[in-house]
């Protein structure tokens, strides 16, 4: 090998060294930014009750509609008010629903309870964050 493609080897080699330091450095330095709490901790009620408007296309708070309402959802087990049809699946999921609960739902209830009825999705987890904050002031 000449010296040129030598030294263009080195070269090469010692920036893609680099661009993997600051790399790993970059991750570190994220991990060590991330907030300690969860995003449904730090959610804004104010805004979950707005954003639920997108969600009274099937829900209320104090009536059953399409969906089961949602007065009293955090903490309540899933499938289990008397006077909602739940899909078996729901009724047979052993939930519970809590923050982190109400979160993955929100994800993507069909991958969290097979055989669900609910197929809406909020990607957004701020937004995911504020509606249970909402949620958790129906009481």
């Amino acid at each position: 090998m000449n010296r040129i493609a030598s030294d263009g080897l080195r070269i090469a080699l010692t920036l893609v060294v680099a661009a993997s330091l600051s790399a790993l450095t970059l991750a570190a330095f994220a991990q060590s930014a991330a907030p300690a709490t969860s995003p449904a901790a730090a959610g804004d009620a104010t805004r979950g009750k707005a954003l639920y408007q997108g969600c009274a296309a099937c829900h209320a708070i104090d009536e059953n509609d399409v969906g089961p309402r949602h007065r009293g959802v955090v903490g309540r087990r899933a499938g289990t008010l008397t006077d909602y049809n739940y899909s078996p699946a729901l009724k047979a999921s052993g939930l519970t629903w809590d923050a982190a609960t109400l979160d993955r739902w929100l994800v993507n209830p069909s991958a969290l309870v097979p055989g669900t009825k609910m197929f809406f999705r909020i990607d957004d987890p701020q937004s995911r964050a504020d509606i249970i904050a909402y949620l958790k002031e129906q009481k």
